[in-house]
């Protein structure tokens, strides 16, 4: 049987329609690879909007998130990989969560089972420099709470916009200490190379060694020249 991986990149797909709310062309699609079908979201480049802050080609930072997020000891982000499609073009994909709507990060964060996960999802947006985690951006699925949304992450800039801001200040969880020691003995994946440009590496190097260095997470500015918070928050 084939992997996900293989369905996603290999196989063909069936478009559905777009996903109601994105800025982009973000598609829902069933993915077909031998005796394998996965509902998936596809998110080529030719549907993004063009940026004044970030170049294009977005779903190179989707598939970076998702590979940062490899380094931790809990499952953070859905797979997701490059799908170079005949009629689209390059984008990224990752599997369809099923979830329900109304179960946002507003609503998940009382639930104390979950705070372990959010507490290290918070240290995972800190190096990643994710400018849009919006409390949407989390869904509840069958196999527990994932992040979604990462097309606006990496930047060499520091532009940490997020509604997790719960853990401001409270020492890193032990899984997302164990992920920064192995980023910062092992480096980045190969994969990077070819996702990032050096300087955003190198400014995500400097991410990992800081947060480590300091052990917790960051202090909420309200007054700083990047605002905190994503907008709509939702």
């Amino acid at each position: 049987m084939p992997d996900l991986a293989d369905v996603f990149a290999l196989g063909t797909i069936e478009v559905h329609g777009r996903i109601r709310g994105s800025s982009n062309s973000t598609l829902l699609v069933t993915a077909s690879f031998e005796d394998v079908t996965q509902l998936a979201v596809f998110k080529p480049e030719s549907g993004e909007r063009p940026l004044w802050d970030f170049p294009g080609g977005l779903w190179r930072r989707e598939i970076a998130a998702y590979e940062l997020s490899k380094a931790f000891s809990i499952p953070l982000i859905p797979e997701t990989v490059l799908r170079d499609d005949p009629d689209f073009g390059p984008g990224a994909i990752a599997p369809y969560i099923e979830h329900d709507p109304d179960q946002h990060y507003f609503m998940l964060r009382e639930d104390p089972d979950l705070a372990t996960w959010f507490q290290t999802l918070a240290a995972f947006d800190v190096i990643a420099n994710n400018s849009d985690r919006k409390g949407g951006h989390v869904l509840l699925g069958p196999e527990g709470p994932r992040g979604i949304d990462h097309g606006l992450c990496f930047h060499v800039d520091d532009k940490l916009r997020t509604v997790i801001w719960d853990f401001e200040c409270l020492p890193l969880t032990d899984e997302a200490t164990q992920a920064l020691e192995t980023l910062q003995r092992d480096g980045l994946p190969e994969i990077f190379d070819l996702l990032l440009i050096d300087d955003e590496q190198e400014a995500l190097r400097q991410r990992v060694d800081h947060l480590l260095a300091v052990g917790e997470l960051p202090l909420l500015n309200e007054d700083g020249d990047w605002p905190p918070y994503p907008w709509p928050l939702i």
